[in-house]
Formats: C-alpha cells, sequence, structure tokens
C-alpha cells in the first residue's frame, strides 16, 4: 500500500531547505532562492507531519504557467511524491485555464515528465555540467 502524502501550498522560505538539499548541495543556500519566489504558489507535499517534498508553479501569462524547484527528499523518491506533486499543479493551472505547463528540468528525469504527457522541446543545455532541457505540456491535449 502506497503512503498517503498531503499536498498543500506553503509559504516560498519553507521551500528553500529542501530545495538546497535534493537540488544544489554544494552551492549556498541563496543559490536555491528565487527573485520571484513572492510571486509564485509554492506546494508542500507532508507525509507524517514532515516536508518532503516541494515544487513551485508561476503564472508567466494569463495562460502559460512555469514551475520550477521541484524537488522530493532523496529516501522518498521513487515513491509517488513527485507524481502526487505534478498532479496538483497541473490540476490547479488546469483551473487556470492553462494552455501551457512548462519547465526546465534534468535531461535524467525525461521518462518522469513524459508520463505526464510532457514533450522535451529544443536542445539540451547544462547549468554547472548538469545536462537540462526544456518540458512543455499542452493542456488542450489531455
Amino acid at each position: 500500500m502506497l503512503p498517503v502524502f498531503l499536498i498543500q501550498t506553503i509559504p516560498a522560505q519553507e521551500t528553500y531547505s529542501l530545495r538546497h538539499q535534493v537540488l544544489w548541495p554544494d552551492r549556498p543556500l541563496a543559490s536555491v532562492k528565487l527573485t520571484d519566489d513572492e510571486q509564485g504558489l509554492h506546494y508542500g507535499a507532508f507525509y507524517e507531519g514532515q516536508l518532503i517534498g516541494v515544487i513551485s508553479v508561476f503564472a508567466e501569462t494569463s495562460d502559460r504557467f512555469r514551475f520550477r524547484k521541484f524537488a522530493v527528499d532523496a529516501s522518498w523518491q521513487g515513491r509517488g511524491v513527485g507524481s502526487a506533486l505534478l498532479m496538483e499543479v497541473i490540476a490547479q493551472v488546469r483551473t487556470k485555464k492553462a494552455r501551457i505547463l512548462w519547465c526546465d528540468a534534468r535531461l535524467t528525469a525525461r521518462s518522469f515528465y513524459e508520463r505526464f504527457g510532457m514533450q522535451m522541446e529544443g536542445e539540451v543545455f547544462y547549468k554547472s555540467e548538469v545536462a537540462y532541457a526544456k518540458y512543455r505540456l499542452e493542456m488542450t491535449s489531455l
């Protein structure tokens, strides 16, 4: 039986520790803070009160949304936390009449995003020697 996660909105500041631990632990904490964090909507996945996953979503236009800083505690990866968070974001942006949802994500996560109907778009690029790609979901295709 899969654990049940509670997904809820959280303040940006509550995402920073997990973002740092998972995404860029070798960089200063400030490197995981975004200048537009206060304009975003941030979701946390909780299990028995412990924050185990985060994702932040930003409206670029009225129908185009981007998610960023998607991180799941290493001990919880592969157990449905990321899927639950991404499904919540998809559901929420759908209520806002989103046409496009996209992200820049590590190339190693390609199969994860493809399971949600996201398509890789453009060329692979690098951030600190880590391969990234843009993934895009046309909401009308759902």
